[in-house]
């Protein structure tokens, strides 16, 4: 997996995002922000685009921009956009997290709407719609882990050690090669496709932006440590059985073992995940904070509501025989 350059800024999509990226190259940061729709690719990929600034940066960026006062003034419009639009599409009046943790758990057997991702590359994906899916996952995937860790120093007690717990896991337990995103740099080269941190942001539709986009939402803001902390536990939960689905999809189309192992570490990893994210980080957390449980349940119902929208993207474009990328 490459990791030590970081990536070059990726194509403006619209005056939103241009504003953006020329501010990171030494024009003034954008003062009345354009209006640009929560969803759209504009916006996401203008926040994208900052948020990045607290990972890897870009290349020819200087790193002293993480903090300008300016651009956190833009950064804080977008991100006040988004998180209104989730609130005003996002029910949750009325649901605990143990609620809206349950509903996650009511998986059927097969998928009658034909609206789960997974389901349809176990039975039908083709080797290129894998591939696709990998390119688009990648976003999150190579950074597994990392927006999450924000949240440690907001917990303490039985959550810290729960979070931790988990984390240690994904992080590879002290053994870089078992970093989970390493394994998953392993699964795209055994794709055939480039590892290299950011490659495909160009490629991809604000729907998959924005699913990246939510989880540094919330993990870069304390106030939002429950929402952070209800996306870590639908991740978890959700996990095991999808990833048992796709890495039947991978065998069936002849993927290499690198490729299958990704998802079989996930079957077994997450099925104890959920096991703590449940009793110890949720449970914890809401034991020594219970006014947070609004928070745990939006931060689950909004990571359901953002994976179905980049669901309807893939299955719409795959049942048409067409790509879901924005280019090849």
């Amino acid at each position: 997996m490459t990791r030590r350059l970081p990536p070059p800024l990726p194509t403006p999509r619209g005056p939103l995002s241009a504003a953006v990226r020329a501010a990171l190259l030494g024009a003034p940061a954008p003062q009345n922000v354009p209006d640009s729709p929560a969803y759209g690719d504009d916006l996401q990929l203008a926040l994208y685009t900052l948020y990045e600034l607290h990972y890897r940066g870009f290349r020819d960026v200087p790193d002293t921009l993480e903090w300008d006062s300016a651009l956190l003034a833009c950064r804080a419009t977008l991100e006040d956009r988004f998180l209104r639009a989730l609130r005003e599409d996002v029910p949750t009046t009325g649901t605990t997290a143990t609620t809206a943790l349950d509903e996650l758990q009511l998986e059927p057997t097969a998928d009658p709407d034909g609206t789960s991702v997974s389901f349809f590359l176990r039975d039908e994906g083709t080797l290129d719609q894998l591939r696709e899916y990998a390119a688009l996952r990648s976003l999150y995937h190579l950074k597994e882990a990392d927006p999450h860790a924000w949240v440690i120093p907001r917990l303490h007690g039985r959550a810290k050690a729960g979070m931790v717990a988990v984390e240690f896991d994904e992080f590879g337990a002290g053994r870089p090669d078992e970093i989970h995103a390493q394994l998953f740099a392993d699964l795209m080269t055994d794709l055939k496709l480039e590892t290299a941190y950011g490659h495909y942001v160009d490629a991809s539709p604000a729907e998959a932006l924005a699913t990246v986009n939510m989880m540094t939402l919330f993990g870069l803001h304390r106030a939002l440590r429950g929402a952070l902390v209800g996306h870590f536990a639908a991740v978890e939960v959700t996990s095991s059985p999808g990833s048992r689905r796709l890495a039947e999809a991978l065998r069936r189309v002849g993927a290499g073992p690198a490729a299958v192992r990704f998802y079989t570490e996930h079957v077994e990893a997450d099925a104890v995940h959920e096991q703590v994210v449940r009793q110890d980080v949720v449970a914890g957390l809401l034991e020594s904070e219970p006014e947070l449980d609004a928070d745990v349940a939006f931060g689950v119902r909004a990571t359901t509501y953002l994976e179905e929208r980049l669901a309807a993207r893939l299955l719409g474009a795959w049942r048409q025989g067409a790509t879901a990328l924005r280019g090849p």
